[in-house]
């Protein structure tokens, strides 16, 4: 019975093993390399029930969902990578390629200074990029200080505290920066269409007037939320209501 007992933990061991995220993803790149994406796109999503995060993951179930020509899906988690890492510039690359699969044309509001500054710079970067680069900051800020106490040259005592001034304002600009990354990110609640096509409502029932339409593939924000509605607003300014059920947050 023990023997039984010690064969059947080493056979479960086995199989835990070999079902490790690391072993399902290089079996799901196997399929996508010989062009089986209905096969990859099903480990790729086993290992994400799993609970694992990656740019990488994301965008691998992104290819698969655009190779199979299912635009939702493939904009979905290319934006899921790019929330992970939005330096990946491969996902930044095929996303423009995704959307222009949508039949939406929505043109954005005009932007203010201060909103393409943190877009194109705030933005760019994760917020734990941000604070990396705020540790080392202060790590210089630290080292430039003490080079400047102990130094006993009155040239070199100058430059090392114009250079400890800097490191503390560029350190004070980047604790500024991720606060605002990871309060952007808080706030900012955004969604993908997923059904074909869906009737925006100007209030959260079923019978009041249509909105406007919009169809799969289109990224919302979402404002406000009651029951099974959501209420969301695109990019030229429009809001309405839409159905839970027929858009999925990122």
């Amino acid at each position: 019975m023990k023997k039984f007992v010690t064969i059947l933990l080493m056979f479960l061991g086995f199989v835990s093993h070999a079902e490790t995220p690391e072993k399902l993803f290089q079996e799901a790149n196997t399929f996508y390399k010989v062009e089986d994406y209905n096969r990859a796109l099903g480990v790729y999503l086993a290992i994400e029930e799993k609970g694992y995060v990656s740019t990488d993951l994301y965008y691998n179930l992104a290819n698969c969902y655009y190779k199979l020509n299912k635009v939702a899906p493939a904009i979905y988690y290319y934006e899921k990578a790019l929330k992970v890492d939005p330096t990946n510039e491969d996902a930044q690359h095929n996303l423009v390629f995704a959307k222009r699969m949508t039949l939406d044309v929505i043109e954005d509001l005009p932007k203010t200074f201060l909103q393409r500054f943190s877009e194109n710079v705030i933005q760019k970067f994760s917020f734990d990029t941000w604070a990396l680069i705020a540790v080392i900051t202060s790590f210089l800020a630290s080292l430039l200080f003490l080079l400047y106490y102990f130094s006993g040259s009155s040239k070199l005592k100058l430059l090392y505290f114009n250079t400890t001034i800097l490191m503390v304002f560029i350190l004070l600009v980047t604790v500024y920066f991720a606060y605002d990354n990871y309060d952007t990110v808080q706030k900012d609640r955004t969604a993908i269409i997923f059904a074909t096509k869906a009737e925006i409502k100007n209030a959260p029932t079923n019978n009041s007037d249509d909105a406007f339409e919009l169809h799969e593939g289109t990224k919302v924000l979402i404002l406000d939320e009651l029951d099974d509605w959501k209420k969301i607003k695109i990019a030229d300014g429009k809001v309405g209501w839409i159905p839970q059920n027929e858009l999925k947050e990122i």
